[in-house]
């Protein structure tokens, strides 16, 4: 999915990417056009092979090995689109532990600290949402200010977003890191934090410094199917990740752990993830990295098109593994490595996809024939985003028209004589008319599967993306009203 130089119009469309800076500022398609080029000849073939390696990571989902996790009580039912919480070993230089600050009326944890070795690399994306939060903001000026370099700490609560809480929800996370900047003898600026929860309320911070010596106490190299559960909301099931890699011959790991359910949309998708490798990777190169694949990774996946205050993405490198280091992300030696980070945030992306609030169905909308790349995502987004296109795929229905009417508010160029509806192998439409074989009683059949797919050309160019998405259900409409009751 590399961008090509595209015209004034798709331009106008490309103007708020996708990827961005890790202070959230958009980057200018030219500049993410040279990383890309910068990058070794393999990422271009890299990138070509995304969407590949996408069905075949959600393909199989049900053969990892996996791990039996506890579902906390007061919690949703496990959304049918399940899928197990794989077996993660240790990553060397990473620490964890759960406890319970209580956030939550039903005992529950809520409470996540991860220690990392000294030397720890880090990189981050966050929210560009113009509210923004007191954890984010944290996260953003401190990860400038140190550049990345000797990363300590993060942590991290669930019940409680602390945003929109002005300077009383900055000092609250000022003194979450002060405290745990002093129980783990660094600086309070190499201590991230993270929040997710209701806006709008304060952080009471003693609840989580009351909590520390405990948490800390409880530190282990093998808990990262705990720590996936503390941080979950209204998600129905934890989500994990997992990777190896070699660099000059050396194993690197890399594990992963997000949480995301509602107000998913692209542009930094809304969830928390904090991925971990024990490879030596300076903080430039690890940002690099991060911005690049969350733009074909959890930019590319939406649940009901609303974007969250505090969505955070943290990458850590703790340079444990005994391969080499690696100051750019172009390295030819990253080659293998790169490949596997994209294909853990991707499989961390489409869990959140799975676990959509209410969600039956996980649908996969691919555009072609596309102006430019670009264009082909605000196409896929704008039709995986529709409340009249995902409440049909929730009552099974194959309504090609209403694919059609958000392909048409796009507002992209496309030629209507020549755009192609499909569902799954079955064509709907083509050449702007409905299919002469088109057939009514298949199609029926085909949208009682949990997983769909829905392919769209445009006929206008070579522009193609993919976004991957969920139904909307009478159950997402009961979630939300109840989320604070």
């Amino acid at each position: 999915m590399t961008r090509k130089p595209v015209s004034k119009s798709a331009a106008k469309t490309a103007k708020n990417p996708s990827a961005k800076a890790r202070d959230g500022a958009s980057i200018p398609a030219e500049v993410v056009e040279t990383i890309e080029r910068a990058l070794d000849p393999l990422t271009s073939a890299l990138k070509r092979a995304a969407l590949k390696r996408a069905d075949k990571q959600a393909s199989q989902f049900t053969e990892k090995p996996t791990v039996e996790v506890p579902v906390a009580k007061g919690a949703l039912p496990v959304s049918p689109l399940a899928v197990p919480f794989p077996k993660m070993p240790p990553i060397p230089g990473v620490q964890l532990a759960t406890g319970r600050a209580g956030f939550y009326k039903h005992d529950r944890e809520d409470l996540l600290v991860m220690r990392f070795a000294k030397g720890t690399s880090a990189a981050g994306v966050f929210t560009r949402h113009g509210i923004g939060s007191a954890p984010v903001d944290w996260c953003k000026k401190h990860l400038e200010m140190t550049k990345g370099a000797d990363v300590r700490a993060l942590v991290v609560n669930a019940g409680c977003a602390n945003s929109f809480t002005g300077k009383p929800g900055a000092d609250a996370v000022r003194r979450v890191a002060s405290a745990t900047a002093k129980r783990f003898d660094c600086r309070q600026r190499d201590v991230m934090v993270a929040s997710t929860g209701v806006i709008g309320v304060l952080l009471d911070d003693g609840k989580i410094t009351h909590r520390l010596p405990e948490v800390e106490s409880r530190l282990t190299d093998d808990g990262w199917a705990g720590a996936a559960n503390a941080i979950m909301t209204t998600d129905t099931f934890p989500k994990g990740a997992y990777a190896e890699a070699t660099i000059e011959g050396e194993k690197v790991r890399i594990a992963g752990i997000c949480k995301g359910s509602g107000m998913i949309a692209p542009d930094m998708a809304t969830m928390l993830a904090f991925v971990a490798t024990d490879a030596a990777i300076s903080p430039t190169a690890l940002q690099t990295l991060a911005s690049l694949y969350t733009r074909t990774t959890f930019n590319c996946v939406t649940v009901d098109g609303d974007r969250s205050t505090n969505d955070t993405l943290l990458l850590f490198a703790t340079g444990q593994s005994g391969a080499p280091n690696i100051a750019r992300a172009g390295d030819k030696r990253l080659a293998d490595f790169r490949d596997k980070l994209e294909a853990v945030l991707l499989d961390l992306a489409l869990q959140l996809v799975r676990d959509g609030e209410g969600a039956s169905k996980f649908v996969k909308i691919t555009v072609t024939g596309a102006e430019s790349p670009a264009s082909a995502r605000k196409i896929a987004r704008t039709i995986a985003e529709s409340p009249l296109v995902k409440t049909a795929f929730a009552g099974e229905d194959a309504n090609w028209g209403r694919i059609v009417m958000a392909v048409g508010r796009a507002d992209e160029p496309i030629d209507r004589d020549r755009v192609s509806v499909k569902f799954g192998p079955l064509v709907a439409a083509q050449d702007g008319l409905i299919s002469p074989t088109y057939d009514e009683a298949k199609m029926s059949a085909y949208m009682k599967n949990q997983e769909l797919e829905v392919a769209v050309d445009v006929g206008v160019g070579k522009g193609s993306a993919a976004v991957w998405t969920c139904d909307l259900t009478k159950q997402y409409v009961a979630i939300n009203g109840d989320y604070r009751s």
